[in-house]
């Protein structure tokens, strides 16, 4: 009897969560999958067109460009904010820090501010008027930097992206970090490994499955770059256009260009090439993993 009342209990502590799957990811996704088979069409409304809307985002200038835009973005601000995370976890893991709990919390303090108020604060920071950045440069007599022209922004972006989610790969890292067991340390200490060597021949490969999963994050964190994007355009309407990044170019179609259905496949394609990265990722990362 608890046997058979034990399988009859699983199901109902899953349903909760498969009801909401249901209702909140798999029916959305079904009725944008279904949107972008038509076209709104001003003669004969609502027509079924199959895959003509992917074969045109296919050969979308606007798209190509805004994927191409964030794959460069992937590249120059991933490394970097790994690197440092790497970093900051290594040196709190060390026990060689004063204070180590309070530098903890302040790297990691910029993940809890919402991206909308760090777009918001670095967009006053990066301004070329009445920023802090420019007053100095006038104070001093220099030329005032343009973060925000054309040949800054993405690497603007990247830094305010990278201050924002520092912490957050930080804490993943060094929580992988706590988890080695501290007999490998002191028995490398004895056959005379330093600090160096210990971080090299243990602590990174303890990390390889955390830096995998920071890595997964990370791409799809990128290609779906909207928010800091989609503020800076406010005061760099000249560099950041509606289709600056695919994410920002699907949001446009839909609520600011009323292509609903357009907008869906824009959608769905950027989805297929977040899988196709994350899957390279992967098969990238088990082809180099030793035998």
């Amino acid at each position: 009897m608890a046997a058979a009342h034990s399988r009859r209990a699983g199901p109902l502590f899953v349903a909760p969560f498969l009801i909401l799957f249901l209702l909140l990811f798999l029916a959305p996704l079904g009725y944008a999958a279904y949107l972008s088979l038509f076209q709104q069409r001003l003669v004969g409304g609502t027509v079924f067109v199959g895959l003509d809307n992917y074969l045109t985002a296919l050969k979308d200038p606007l798209l190509l460009h805004g994927v191409g835009r964030v794959a460069l973005f992937f590249l120059i601000q991933v490394p970097l904010m790994l690197l440092l995370a790497l970093a900051f976890a290594l040196a709190l893991d060390s026990g060689l820090l004063r204070l180590a709990r309070v530098i903890r919390l302040g790297i990691f303090v910029p993940y809890a501010v919402p991206s909308v108020v760090a777009a918001l604060m670095w967009g006053y920071l990066y301004g070329p008027d009445f920023g802090p950045f420019a007053q100095l440069s006038r104070q001093l007599h220099l030329p005032a930097p343009h973060f925000l022209s054309d040949g800054w922004m993405l690497g603007s972006l990247a830094n305010i992206v990278t201050w924002e989610f520092v912490g957050y790969n930080m804490i993943i890292l060094y929580a992988a970090l706590r988890t080695v067991p501290t007999d490998l340390y002191e028995a490398a200490a004895m056959d005379g490994a330093g600090p160096w060597r210990i971080a090299w021949s243990i602590k990174l490969p303890a990390l390889r499955p955390a830096l995998l999963l920071t890595l997964l994050f990370s791409v799809i964190g990128s290609f779906q770059l909207f928010n800091e994007p989609s503020l800076l355009m406010k005061i760099a309407p000249d560099v950041i256009s509606s289709s600056y990044t695919a994410n920002l170019y699907a949001y446009s179609l839909a609520f600011t260009g009323d292509q609903i259905d357009y907008a869906a496949t824009v959608s769905f394609l950027l989805g297929l090439v977040i899988v196709i990265a994350s899957y390279a990722v992967l098969l990238t990362a088990n082809r180099r993993r030793p035998a």
